[in-house]
């Protein structure tokens, strides 16, 4: 009986030979880990809807951000929680918010060791729960929305953020943005465009971690439709003209198809966020016994960097660094 010459399963014989040979790799510093910080909370508190996870305040974000240097992980991603809320959510820009505080904070503990991310959005801080200030029928007002962001942007980069990441999917936000930001000397500052971001069901314990569920409606009228492929073509393609550094699919998972898309068709930097109910289906298995969570996880984050992500925002960012090392 002759056999092929070449045998795939001769790679597979060993974890050292399928080390050798694995296509896509996790490294620590593609990974983005995504904080919560809220404004006058002392110490760091478990958020139940997602294991593992914790609003912060500032000196455990400091300390945390220290543990992400030490393991190699690229950089963090901050969402605000602020005290009071408003119809405007007039909080997100305040020079001394719970979010232009944490990035001082990391910056004096890490310097220029992490790459600081800010999310740019108001639902953390309308009273509304909405990405924006409202008309009359309930809806955010675009461009009403698009001041409020450039105010926002502008307050982190005065506080030290690296990057921001407009994720409201407001037209036109990005251009605004970039204009601000250069009107007021902050030309270093790059811009993350939320370009395909999509209106998920797996966003649930996000809004449980970060204070924004709605009072009423939902963001589907922003938001995309998960039906669309196609119109993530477009949005892609918009943010990118409109000035974008680097673009984002959000949800990861789900959507593999439109992060192969977006590196299929763009230069620039792409970047996925493996979502709180992304992230909490697994650890919330893993809880019970029904999977191995650490396997589990990986597998996820690798099938998101497979798909094209050069770099993947996750809250399994640390473990998934400490495994490495």
């Amino acid at each position: 009986m002759s056999f092929p010459s070449s045998r795939p399963r001769r790679w597979r014989r060993t974890p050292a030979l399928r080390r050798a040979v694995a296509e896509t790799r996790i490294d620590p510093a593609g990974l983005v880990l995504p904080v919560f910080v809220r404004a006058g909370l002392v110490g760091a508190r478990p958020i139940a809807s997602m294991p593992g996870v914790s609003q912060h305040g500032a000196a455990s974000v400091a300390a945390l951000a220290k543990q992400a240097v030490s393991l190699g992980v690229g950089g963090m991603m901050l969402f605000g929680i602020p005290e009071t809320k408003d119809a405007a959510g007039s909080a997100g820009w305040a020079p001394d918010g719970p979010v232009p505080t944490a990035l001082a904070a990391i910056r004096d503990a890490v310097g220029d060791e992490l790459v600081l991310w800010a999310d740019v959005c108001q639902c953390e801080y309308t009273d509304h729960g909405h990405c924006g200030p409202l008309d009359d029928a309930g809806r955010v007002r675009n461009d009403a929305a698009l001041e409020s962001y450039v105010l926002d942007a502008l307050a982190y980069a005065r506080a030290g953020a690296d990057l921001v990441a407009p994720s409201g999917m407001m037209d036109g936000q990005v251009a605004a943005i970039r204009g601000g930001l250069d009107d007021a000397g902050h030309t270093d500052v790059g811009i993350v465009a939320y370009a395909a971001k999509y209106a998920s069901a797996f966003y649930g314990p996000f809004r449980d971690a970060a204070e924004s569920a709605m009072v009423s409606g939902d963001r589907a009228g922003h938001q995309m439709d998960p039906a669309n492929r196609r119109e993530a073509r477009r949005e892609l393609r918009l943010d990118v003209e409109e000035g974008a550094d680097a673009l984002m699919v959000k949800p990861a998972l789900a959507y593999l198809d439109v992060v192969a898309e977006a590196r299929s068709a763009h230069d620039l930097p792409v970047a996925a966020y493996h979502v709180s109910g992304e992230y909490a289906m697994i650890a919330a298995a893993a809880e019970r016994g029904w999977l191995d969570g650490e396997a589990a996880m990986r597998e996820a984050v690798l099938s998101i960097r497979r798909a094209g992500a050069d770099l993947v925002l996750t809250y399994a960012a640390l473990d998934l660094a400490a495994a490495r090392s």
